[in-house]
């Protein structure tokens, strides 16, 4: 589904991830993990095309380097951001028509914030309320929902628990791990590196720009060791 090769990103002059490779499968729940710093969210803004980069990105084979952001939007990439970043003054269904705007078929995209509205129950209830009136959870599941709602072919989730209680945090991996059942293919960026690797099939580490190591989730247990690679790599 994803191929990222040689990926260098770039802001202003500095260079934040120096020609790393990865790759995510149709239907797998893949996750780059490291501590603060390490290029992770840049490596998502690369592959949105919001930032500079140079190498290959690939969505089904087709390269996206130089396409707009618009563009790789219509090609099926979709990313709920670090901070979730939803319109706090616009209402729950108005965020999710914002996430459906390349959708031309207005009656069908009202369908489909329907049908969203069934798998994120709690949004269903609050559709007509402020968006910035919401919990710090229902807010990151709104922000996930606008996402889906463009049916994207990968989805980009950048830190789903940051700032969440941990039963909070819960019901978002039940989210993540529900959404990869129905097939979605994902590109998870997560600080809980214990959460991310019980969900995903397969872990990059990111150290300084850099692929430190790489494995099949199961390769890495249940992230105790890496957690204390991460937590000595952030001091």
């Amino acid at each position: 589904m994803l191929e990222v090769s040689g990926l260098k990103v770039f802001h202003g002059l500095i260079e934040a991830v120096h020609g790393i490779d990865l790759n995510v499968d149709e239907g797998q729940c893949v996750a780059l993990l490291g501590p603060n710093g390490a290029g992770k969210t840049s490596t998502l803004s690369a592959i949105t095309g919001i930032v500079r980069a140079e190498g290959a990105i690939r969505l089904l084979n087709e390269n996206l380097i130089g396409t707009s952001v618009e563009e790789r939007c219509r090609r099926g990439i979709a990313i709920s951001p670090e901070g979730r970043r939803i319109f706090s003054s616009l209402s729950v269904y108005d965020n999710l028509v914002l996430g459906g705007a390349l959708q031309p078929d207005k009656a069908q995209l009202a369908r489909d914030i329907d049908d969203w509205f069934q798998q994120f129950p709690i949004l269903g209830d609050r559709r007509h309320q402020r968006a910035g009136t919401l919990s710090g959870g229902e807010q990151q599941m709104l922000a996930i929902a606008r996402a889906l709602v463009s049916k994207p072919r990968i989805l980009l989730l950048d830190e789903p628990s940051l700032g969440l209680a941990p039963q909070i945090t819960k019901r978002i991996f039940d989210i993540i791990r529900d959404l990869k059942t129905k097939g979605v293919t994902i590109l998870l960026v997560e600080q809980n590196a214990g959460a991310a690797i019980q969900v995903s099939d397969y872990v990059y580490v990111l150290n300084n720009g850099v692929i430190s190591t790489q494995g099949s989730a199961a390769d890495f247990g249940d992230g105790s060791a890496l957690i204390t690679e991460l937590t000595g790599a952030q001091g």
